[in-house]
């Protein structure tokens, strides 16, 4: 069941991008595989604070979690921030002790203002306490890391809007991705594995890959539609299948 809700979430998302002529979000957007790539740790990008900083910095010798986001984005990333912040708190590894938590905007236009927003939404999940950060920086700093990534994104002109895939990268103390996990919500066993993996400078995939693309548009109304409403929906619908097949079974059985 939960396989079969994860790939209905996927086919949600894609859905409604498909149909747009003239875009390709599903060629643009993606992930190539590059486990050991070296991430450039000492490009410069800015706090939600407003304060430089650099990749190494922040890690300060311990693995890091990068998420790329768009921190004013109109459909799943702050889904994506709040899966991983659960995620988090259902494990024991803690962000500051055994490693780094970053919200990594990829959008050059967005400014530290835009990042605090993103910043609010991984403590509000993960606890106030919770060490954090969320980073702005320029388009030649921002893909100097999502190149070595290997992390594919595309704007779209027509509707002004990126078209990007959910996954957190996690990154060596050294540097090197280690490798990604996938989805809006890691699994916390998954997670912790990541972590580990990274501080042992391992190269490792965890989980199952099923990318989820963080684009959709409306032509019928002009709007952005939130696409997490619909996976809310799908949600409802699967639970109720849910219920009535287990009370299905339930009657079935002997007295």
């Amino acid at each position: 069941m939960t396989r079969f809700f994860l790939l209905l979430m996927a086919l949600c998302v894609a859905a409604p991008v498909r149909a747009q002529a003239g875009f390709d979000p599903f060629g643009e957007a993606g992930i190539d595989e590059r486990p050991g790539a070296a991430i450039p740790m000492d490009a410069p990008f800015t706090r939600a604070d407003g304060r430089p900083a650099t990749l190494k910095q922040l890690g300060d010798g311990k693995p890091i979690l990068l998420i790329p986001v768009l921190h004013n984005c109109p459909n799943i990333c702050g889904v994506t921030l709040a899966g991983v912040a659960d995620a988090i708190a259902a494990q024991p590894l803690r962000p500051g002790r055994d490693f780094t938590l970053v919200a990594f905007g990829i959008d050059p236009e967005e400014g530290p203002e835009d990042a605090a927003h993103d910043l609010a939404r991984l403590r509000a999940h993960a606890g106030e306490g919770a060490p954090a950060f969320a980073l702005t920086g320029s388009a030649e700093a921002i893909h100097a890391v999502t190149g070595a990534l290997g992390y594919r994104y595309a704007w779209d002109e027509r509707i002004g809007q990126y078209a990007h895939v959910a996954a957190t990268a996690v990154l060596t103390p050294q540097g090197r991705l280690s490798g990604w996990l996938y989805g809006l919500t890691p699994r916390p066993t998954d997670l912790r594995q990541a972590v580990l993996d990274a501080g042992q400078d391992k190269r490792a995939r965890w989980g199952e890959r099923l990318l989820l693309l963080c684009f959709h548009y409306d032509p019928a109304t002009g709007r952005y539609t939130a696409s997490i409403e619909k996976m809310l929906k799908l949600a409802a619908a699967l639970t109720v299948i849910g219920l009535n097949a287990l009370i299905w079974r339930l009657r079935r059985r002997p007295a």
